[in-house]
């Protein structure tokens, strides 16, 4: 049995380095929280379309090399991959997309598998799965519906993106998606923008009233705080020489999911994932650094 099943567009990376040159990895939140699940030993398998060039065959070679399973992805001949490139300043790490026309972006509903999300024991999707495209959001809100009719837990990840659609369109979805949610990851930025709260407190209250069952609240450097509904516990940031936190979140979530679905216990899962997600700001790139786990 697939333990977790990922819904969401993979990408091709390319990180500007502090010498000038580029550094070609991968990315793409639902591909990076697959990957970093599977180095905790976890069954996991992902949802998606690449296009047919060689950066889709990369990307089809890392999940091999991962173990991350990928019959439930289409290579669409003539299409493309989307990529994207991060830059870095003094205020953090900045993105630029060209992921517009991608294949993952044209993704229909039918062409999602139910009897995967239904079999598997956890479902997890993104805002940015849902902010994509109309067709991506549709086939996205359809494997929710299908996790939830069949009982599947399901993870999200609100992930703001305002640049891919507007804040009260991503506002009014996600918040939506929140009543069909088990398990919530949001990172307190996106969080104050789209709830309008600002204290962590408020903001757990606030998706637990929505539905969801855990929330554990991404707070960056100064660490997460979690909560199942019966108090909220904050597990402090761990100091590490941060040079790229492209993806520490996803890292997070991964490791989060992969450490409950063995353990159930909410403030463990957490705090192994606080270590791991500090652990992997420490190299550059979205997957290179997630740290591997004891399988």
């Amino acid at each position: 049995m697939t333990d977790l099943i990922c819904l969401g567009e993979p990408l091709f990376e390319l990180t500007a380095c502090p010498d000038g040159s580029f550094k070609g990895g991968f990315g793409g939140d639902v591909s990076n929280v697959a990957v970093a699940a599977a180095r905790q030993g976890t069954k996991v398998a992902l949802i998606t379309r690449i296009g047919g060039d060689q950066f889709g065959k990369k990307l089809r070679s890392l999940w091999s090399r991962e173990g991350v399973n990928h019959e439930h992805v289409e290579m669409a001949s003539g299409e493309d991959t989307g990529l994207y490139f991060v830059f870095h300043n003094d205020d953090g790490h900045h993105f630029v997309y060209r992921r517009k026309g991608s294949a993952a972006s044209r993704m229909l509903p039918n062409q999602a598998p139910n009897d995967a999300i239904s079999g598997a024991r956890m479902f997890y999707t993104s805002g940015i799965s849902l902010g994509g495209s109309p067709e991506l959001r549709s086939t996205t809100l359809h494997s929710i519906q299908t996790a939830y009719r069949s009982g599947t837990p399901f993870a999200f990840d609100p992930n703001l993106r305002t640049a891919l659609w507007p804040l009260d369109k991503a506002r009014q979805v996600t918040h939506d998606v929140m009543k069909r949610c088990n398990i919530a990851l949001p990172g307190l930025d996106d969080a104050r923008q789209l709830t309008g709260l600002h204290s962590p407190g408020e903001i757990i209250s606030f998706y637990h009233n929505l539905g969801a069952d855990i929330v554990a609240l991404s707070l960056g450097a100064d660490g997460v705080s979690v909560s199942e509904g019966q108090g909220i516990h904050t597990i402090p940031g761990v100091m590490v020489k941060a040079v790229d936190a492209t993806g520490a979140g996803d890292c997070f979530n991964g490791i989060f999911l992969s450490a409950y679905l063995k353990s159930k216990d909410v403030l463990k899962s957490a705090e192994l994932a606080n270590q791991g997600a500090a652990r992997s700001t420490t190299g550059y790139g979205a997957v290179d650094p997630i740290p591997y786990g004891k399988t």
